[in-house]
């Protein structure tokens, strides 16, 4: 004879089973469900417990709790600690166990490793990677959008704005060091080390901008000294210092003379321009907003928290950028010889090196990436009597680039790290302060 096969049923059915019991009684309850009598029966003594555990428990197996007073207040006490956002380890868990068992009296309870992995399975706690912190929308970002989205739509109609003179710039943060998260490792070994020069945070700033059109200007690099490196920069780029390492208001007008003039017909001022940026407060002083408008230029700020929407560097841009600035750097670590410091560590890439990387990797960037970029953001509008509508449709990701192994989505998944999808919504407004200092 077969042996019948013993099902097993999670809290909410026998819950359901309960209810229906109740109503209908044990045996016709049983009937209907296809189940035996007692286990209705038996199931009604759990009623209790089937109400307080998960849906899905199925068992009530191992041993119960020696000190449920104990982890009840345990639990509290890491749930309180979680919502300050205060970090919570096992040892912290451990010891906090140790001063509760001390205060309630509990001789025999040691806290071991095991009983922590038994106390953290059975409340639900299991150890988490800390999540970046994404850029908050306001509560009207949909107005917030479709007002900006009106003034530039004006303002691009009522001057006959054509795509070369729709420009966007923006700050993207770097560091010397641009090492994966992840790599790939032989199975089983107990540690996994990623090789840098260990400047993973001395970070600079680069300056992007680009015109809706697909053309790049020059990018500037503001490295965190004093003095300018007294080295050879490659042509193209533009090389500032200040002691913090980021944009402020004089370096703004620096900017804006020996970068965004270098736009075609810039020098001149003959056509209406608009500038797009974000509300940094560098980019919106009274100063240079007078700045922008003497060189024939409307400034379109980019109302706070609202980037992710409205500007096209952080819409398609700034991402490919990066991850084709870490092949280089990855080129880099991976190949010629090195030179060490007295104490044995390896030195870092010069600032030489570090500009050419950066020419490298925005010339990599597709024209195509920024034209996509521009109208996502909703600033790249057929206009009458200018030449907008000779632009390519939409190019979609999936359609040309599967085939292309240096495609930008290629190289993103290749090197894709968790870091990456950090979206930059600006220093912070101490730092601010203590630049404007």
């Amino acid at each position: 004879m077969a042996k019948r096969r013993r099902n097993a049923y999670d809290a909410a059915f026998k819950l359901k089973a309960i209810d229906l019991s109740v109503g209908k009684g044990n045996r016709a309850a049983a009937w209907e469900l296809g189940l035996n009598e007692s286990m209705i029966r038996r199931w009604k003594q759990q009623r209790e417990e089937l109400t307080q555990c998960r849906k899905t428990t199925k068992a009530f197996r191992g041993k119960k709790s020696r000190w449920p007073e104990l982890e009840n207040e345990l639990e509290d006490w890491v749930n309180t600690q979680r919502a300050d956002g205060r970090g919570v380890s096992t040892v912290q868990i451990r010891l906090k166990a140790k001063t509760i068992a001390t205060a309630m009296k509990f001789e025999d309870f040691r806290g071991g490793p095991s009983w922590c992995l038994r106390f953290m399975r059975c409340k639900g706690l299991p150890i988490r990677v800390r999540t970046s912190l994404c850029q908050q929308l306001p509560p009207d970002y949909e107005e917030k959008v479709s007002n900006f989205r009106k003034f530039t739509d004006a303002k691009i109609e009522e001057h006959s704005i054509g795509p070369h003179d729709i420009i966007n710039m923006d700050q993207v943060p770097l560091t010397f060091d641009l090492p994966l998260t992840r790599t790939v490792n032989r199975k089983g070994e107990s540690s996994v080390t990623l090789k840098t020069t260990g400047h993973e945070k001395t970070h600079f700033t680069c300056v992007l901008s680009c015109t809706a059109s697909g053309e790049k200007l020059p990018p500037m690099l503001i490295f965190k000294r004093m003095t300018i490196p007294k080295q050879n920069f490659p042509r193209g780029i533009v090389v500032k210092v200040n002691k913090k390492g980021w944009m402020t208001e004089g370096l703004m007008h620096e900017w804006h003379t020996e970068c965004y003039g270098k736009r075609p017909g810039g020098f001149f001022h003959k056509n209406k321009a608009l500038l797009v940026l974000d509300s940094m407060r560098a980019h919106i002083t009274d100063s240079v907003k007078e700045a922008i408008k003497r060189t024939n230029s409307i400034p379109a700020v980019i109302p706070g928290g609202t980037t992710k929407y409205l500007q096209p560097l952080d819409i398609s841009v700034n991402r490919a950028f990066k991850v084709a600035l870490r092949v280089q750097w990855e080129a880099w670590m991976t190949s010629g010889e090195k030179s060490f410091t007295k104490t044995g560590r390896l030195r870092r890439a010069t600032y030489g090196q570090v500009c050419q990387w950066v020419l490298t990797a925005w010339s990599i960037v597709k024209e195509s990436t920024i034209i996509n970029g521009f109208r996502k953001a909703g600033l790249l509008r057929v206009v009458e009597g200018s030449s907008a509508g000779n632009w390519p449709p939409d190019e979609s990701d999936e359609s040309d680039n599967e085939n292309d192994p240096t495609s930008d989505e290629a190289i993103l998944r290749l090197f894709n790290s968790d870091t990456e999808g950090d979206d930059f919504s600006g220093f912070s407004a101490q730092e601010e302060e203590d630049s404007d200092q």
